[in-house]
Parts: C-alpha cells; structure tokens; sequence
C-alpha cells in the first residue's frame, strides 16, 4: 500500500483528471475512473448514478479549481477525499467529498457530493 502522502498525491491526481474537459467528454475514460455503482449527491440536489449520467458525450465540460484537498483513510482500501472546487464558469464554490475504492490494482470512485457554499475567506 502507499505512504499517506504519495497515496494523497495520486488521489488529488485523480481527483484532478475527472475535471479535465478531455476525460468528462470520454464515456470510455469515465467508466475507468467511476466504478460501476458509483453515484452522486450534486450540488444542484439531484441524485445521479452512473448508469443515468454518462452519456455518449460524458458528463459536460465545466472550467473547475481544486483547493484544500485532503485525504481521510477508512480502511486498507477506501478513503474519502475533501476538498473546494471553484466552478469558473458558473462562478460558484462548492465543498466536494469523494469515496475512493481501491479494487483489482487500481483506485475507482465510488461515491461524490458537491455542496455549495460560500467564497473562501
């Protein structure tokens, strides 16, 4: 298993590649990272599963920045993921958590929530 820190490193990594236009317009590159009964509670109050939500063009493009990310080990093999997201395009801050797996060599999200809030002080 990781050290703590080069496992916080590889998360925020992942983390990061699920905001890039490239992998939220790929269906193919979505289903590697989210694993199959993956959902969501967003930001907008909907609830969104994986089965509903990848279409044949991904999930949407948005212009997104990730901040304060951390990490909270559950066990061996899931942790939760916080951190702030500033949504450029929509202008809006919204605290995100994230439940990882690690399953078959690799991590996969299995749970994320958005919630908006407030600008940073």
């Amino acid at each position: 298993m990781e050290s703590k820190s080069s496992l916080k490193e590889h998360l925020c990594q992942l983390e990061e590649t699920l905001l890039k236009p490239e992998i939220r317009t790929s269906p193919e590159e979505l289903s590697k990272l989210l694993k199959d009964d993956f959902f969501e509670f967003g930001s907008s109050g909907n609830i969104w599963y994986k089965r509903d939500c990848i279409g044949d063009e991904g999930i949407g493009v948005g212009t997104m920045t990730l901040s304060n990310f951390e990490i909270h080990q559950l066990s061996e093999e899931t942790v939760l993921t916080t951190y702030r997201i500033y949504n450029e395009i929509k202008m809006e801050h919204t605290l995100r958590s994230s439940i990882w797996k690690y399953r078959n060599g690799r991590w996969q999200m299995f749970f994320h929530q958005g919630t908006k809030t407030k600008s940073p002080l």
